[in-house]
């Protein structure tokens, strides 16, 4: 599995190398069209889906629950599925190598699937569900509904919030007060301030009383849901495609990563808080050459969030652990660099670059273009996985942030006239379509991108 991406034998750079895993692929997409088949009204709402969000089906599909037999377990096995304890699920399989839902074998003839949404109740109010039949009461970590009944299959919706399990349980109302409270406290989270640091101090302040009050993966849970919510304020193309979603009662529940740019002097800063909720880093991404930037990937264990935090570098740094050790500030800016000094950190001011969700590539490019949302030329186009940007979210720049780059001679004249007038590139939604279970990301062709959302080149 490990392979070098960046041509170095560096052991910490060949720790990840994803591949697509077809052979579990076909399997689960068996196991979910047999549901589907049996179940002709999920079969209509995954119709619903692409047409409607240009979002697919088996990209919602949390969990399978499927009759058990010596035939599938060798079957799961020999697709790359490994064994795991899940609360709840005496038999669950997992795959580690790619991004497949977890499949639970029962002793019954009934196979069920669970999709993920936000808000179950959200979804129950959209689907004319009665919200009664809902299991796990508000606020809980893992609640579900039934939403259609066919030939022995079954379609669930589940809502989860740092739960990886399938077990129902009885919630102490204090926990639930507690959950609420800690989500209030980051939507309403301070994110200006005179200097980074302090910022930095807020935030660290406020995920520790987070996770004293309700734990890490819950906290984490919260923590991005609150990010979501803040990025997509300040982005229409978020705004009209949530919009599209909510209408099916879905949420951004198809979220595949969240992309924070970063400042050298807060890389540091911002890795610690992230570990402190649990996440865990993962590979280093440099796409190579004179780049100028690289990133280092995070995954939260429970919940299943990605964070891709972009910062300017050079190759030899990224043999070093940047993430941990920090990165001294330099003179020259990168694209990365220059978007922090204009709009404020990622983490901070600016909030998200970008959010990537799953979809059909090509369905959300052309569902989304009569609303006036266009896409940038793709960075990837492999079969295994499609990727590009909608049209930057142009954003006015603060004219003191402008004057201090012009001081110390970081941008021309010209440019910081172009900067005060027109703004500049702020934050993108990302169209990406993931097959046969890809996990990783492009090393290459993404380079290409960043330099054209460089703000010197809007």
């Amino acid at each position: 599995m490990a392979v070098s991406t960046t041509g170095t034998s560096d052991a910490a750079l060949d720790a990840f190398h994803w591949s697509p895993q077809p052979h579990a692929a076909a399997l689960v997409r068996e196991l979910v069209d047999d549901v589907l088949r049996r179940c002709p009204e999920a079969q209509a709402l995954a119709s619903r889906m692409l047409d409607q969000t240009a979002t697919r089906f088996i990209d919602w599909v949390d969990a399978l629950v499927v009759p058990g037999s010596p035939e599938l377990g060798d079957r799961l096995r020999a697709a790359g599925f490994v064994l795991r304890r899940r609360r709840g699920a005496d038999t669950c399989f997992v795959h580690e190598a790619g991004i497949f839902p977890d499949i639970v074998m029962v002793p019954e003839n009934r196979a069920r699937v669970t999709i993920a949404v936000d808000s179950v109740a959200d979804f129950c109010a959209v689907h004319a569900l009665d919200a009664a039949q809902i299991e796990g009461v508000p606020h809980a970590p893992f609640r579900r509904v039934q939403v259609f009944c066919g030939d022995w299959a079954e379609l669930w919706a589940v809502e989860r919030h740092g739960y990886d399990g399938f077990q129902v349980a009885d919630l102490d109302p204090r926990y639930a007060l507690d959950a609420a409270r800690v989500l209030e406290s980051f939507r309403s989270r301070r994110r200006i301030f005179p200097g980074d640091e302090e910022g930095f101090d807020h935030a660290e302040d406020l995920v520790t009383k987070a996770v004293i009050a309700v734990g890490k993966d819950m906290a984490c849970d919260l923590f991005f849901a609150a990010e979501r919510e803040y990025w997509q304020r300040r982005n229409r193309a978020a705004r009209v495609q949530k919009e599209r979603q909510d209408a099916l009662g879905l949420g951004w529940a198809n979220h595949d990563h969240h992309t924070y740019r970063s400042s050298r002097h807060a890389f540091k800063r911002l890795i610690a808080i992230l570990e402190s909720l649990g996440m865990v880093c993962r590979e280093r991404f440099y796409p190579g050459g004179e780049a100028g930037w690289g990133a280092q990937v995070l995954e939260h264990p429970v919940t299943g969030v990605v964070v891709f935090a972009d910062v300017d570098m050079s190759a030899e740094e990224l043999k070093s652990d940047f993430a941990h050790e920090g990165l001294p500030q330099r003179r020259t800016l990168g694209t990365v660099g220059l978007w922090c000094a204009l709009h404020g950190e990622a983490f901070l001011e600016a909030g998200m670059h970008h959010l990537e969700c799953t979809f059909d590539f090509a369905a959300l490019t052309a569902q989304l273009a009569p609303a006036g949302v266009a896409m940038m030329k793709p960075f990837t186009d492999f079969p295994h996985l499609h990727q590009a940007f909608t049209e930057g979210e142009r954003w006015s720049v603060r004219r003191e942030r402008v004057m201090r780059l012009l001081a110390a001679e970081q941008i021309e004249p010209h440019q910081a006239r172009v900067f005060i007038d027109d703004g500049a590139l702020g934050s993108h939604l990302e169209n990406l379509e993931r097959n046969d279970g890809f996990k990783g990301f492009n090393q290459t062709g993404v380079d290409a991108i960043i330099s054209a959302t460089d703000p010197r080149k809007g």
